[in-house]
């Protein structure tokens, strides 16, 4: 396997958004460790490695809280006033 650049962490992110919830899970948890690895490597942008690590990080949240949502929590906690007691 090739060692991982900023670039391939950004297309990882963006292919993450494509998938169901499992994959996108997968691929991003991967190229966060991706960009983790590239911390401190003197070639690398750290700033944009930062953001992107953020980035990551947001959209796993972002995944993960919607597959709750759609699994009918989020539903629980804001009931449609037909559903309302």
């Amino acid at each position: 396997m090739t060692d991982p650049t900023l670039a391939t962490v950004e297309r990882a992110l963006d292919r993450a958004a494509d998938l169901e919830t499992e994959s996108a899970v997968t691929v991003l948890q991967a190229a966060r460790e991706d960009v983790r690895t590239l911390e401190g490597e003197p070639d690398v942008d750290a700033d944009r490695r930062r953001e992107l690590e953020t980035r990551l990080d947001q959209r796993l949240r972002e995944v993960t809280e919607r597959d709750a949502y759609d699994s009918g929590l989020g539903a629980a906690m804001n009931p449609a006033e037909d559903d309302a007691p």
